[in-house]
């Protein structure tokens, strides 16, 4: 059965106005088995009956280029005859040379629409294939894979009396989940009184310290169209774990990695201009906050967080050193906040649909005894660019396709989880001393 009878028609739509590939082509067929080995590394079972069926697809489609250029070709060349038959008084020979050029023509019109259908599948069938993983990402097939790179500071000692965070928001009324459950749902809640600030100071910390290291601060739509979803990878993998907003057909943004980076589909920057480092603070919107359990209690997972993101895009030659800049930036605003954390590297079956290499960064939650996730930073290599047809113009004149990075610096909720559970004591809550002169007040109590 052809691609048009299995996908729903904005989905059609959407992939024939995607000319460029999601991988490219040509590195698939020159590096079929090194591909197809990194892809089985990150757990993807499929890789080579998938790379296959690209390759002969891309195959069948070539072919139907050149017949149809050949048909339109000899077509063209007939029709010039016609008329010169016709001046010649050669009205016989006119006629059997405009029938073949009308058999010709539907000829034309079958491969055109062939190509069309094969072009569909070929693209369904990219959109099916995850990014190549860096060779540095470790094996492995769930979380309990990752490395762990890094680990920096101590756990603190809590009083006996200690609390979650999701007690302490209600002793100290700062965190309204029930609230956030009458005017939404589950998983919106409604920050108040120092909670509001709190938040708020955290915002600005993070921004002014990304404005620091150099970047500049956009303030994006945090609804996209179809168009930014495909350019950055969302659409059609997320698909689900995102808020559709129906009658536009629009989306409410998952993290602000989706604008930000859209702001350069179709852009072609000189290399003089690289590295672009842009920041921005959004809200973010994810449908699948997991299933409710102990481990997702309170603010552990929501469907609506704020966030702070900086977002990179460089010289191919130059993203890992870009990459490990990055996480060192937010390792920084950990340490300055005076929070336990360790750094991951994800291993093959824990990574993003489109990463190359990510890296997670963890806070130590003192009074859950855990690990929670704050950041990831990860580096796309050409895979968004390649969508987006994000190039640089060298010295030469050549034009290349990019490096995109992006990462969390940093999603709030679990960060102010942490800090309300490591700095608790029996007269309230410490407020880290970097955060005093956003917040106006050093203690929640």
């Amino acid at each position: 059965m052809i691609a048009q009878l299995l996908l729903p028609k904005w989905l059609i739509l959407q992939i024939l106005k995607f000319r460029t590939e999601m991988l490219q082509i040509a590195q698939l067929r020159d590096n079929k088995d090194k591909i197809v080995e990194a892809l089985i590394k990150r757990n993807f079972k499929e890789a080579e009956e998938e790379v296959n069926r690209v390759i002969d697809l891309d195959k069948e489609r070539r072919n139907l280029v050149q017949d149809l250029e050949n048909t339109q070709s000899e077509s063209n060349n007939l029709s010039k005859q016609i008329g010169m038959l016709m001046r010649a008084g050669n009205k016989d020979e006119a006629e059997r040379v405009k029938s073949q050029t009308t058999s010709l023509k539907e000829k034309v019109k079958g491969l055109s629409e062939k190509l069309n259908i094969v072009e569909v599948d070929l693209k369904t069938e990219l959109y099916k294939i995850p990014n190549v993983p860096n060779d540095d990402v470790p094996a492995g097939t769930t979380e309990t894979d990752n490395e762990v790179v890094h680990e920096h500071g101590e756990a603190p000692e809590l009083p006996d009396e200690a609390l979650p965070h999701w007690e302490l928001i209600k002793k100290y009324d700062i965190i309204d989940f029930e609230l956030g459950v009458k005017i939404t749902g589950a998983g919106f809640p409604i920050y108040k009184g120092k909670g509001a600030r709190l938040q708020r100071a955290l915002v600005n910390f993070f921004l002014d310290e990304a404005l620091n290291a150099g970047y500049t601060e956009v303030q994006p739509p945090i609804v996209i169209n179809e168009s930014s979803g495909y350019g950055t990878g969302q659409l059609p993998d997320k698909d689900g774990q995102m808020y559709h907003v129906g009658e536009e057909n629009f989306f409410l943004i998952p993290t602000a990695e989706v604008p930000i980076t859209n702001m350069y589909r179709d852009v072609i920057l000189k290399e003089t201009e690289l590295p672009v480092k842009n920041v921005g603070y959004t809200p973010c919107f994810r449908r699948e906050a997991g299933s409710w359990g102990a481990h997702v209690r309170g603010l552990n997972r929501l469907h609506q967080f704020d966030k702070v993101e900086i977002v990179q895009i460089d010289h191919p030659d130059n993203s890992y050193n870009t990459l490990k800049a990055m996480c060192k930036h937010v390792q920084g605003l950990l340490e300055k906040l005076q929070l336990k954390y360790r750094v991951l590297n994800l291993c093959g079956g824990d990574l993003g649909f489109t990463s190359a290499q990510t890296f997670d960064m963890e806070v130590y939650s003192a009074a859950q005894e855990k690990w929670l996730e704050v950041s990831s930073v990860s580096n796309f290599e050409t895979y968004q660019a390649n969508r987006l047809k994000l190039r640089f113009e060298n010295t030469d004149k050549k034009k290349r396709l990019l490096h995109t990075l992006n990462g969390s610096a940093l999603a709030l909720p679990r960060i102010i989880a942490a800090i309300l559970e490591n700095n608790q004591t029996k007269d309230g809550i410490i407020i880290p001393e970097v955060l005093r002169p956003y917040t106006g007040f050093d203690k929640i109590d």
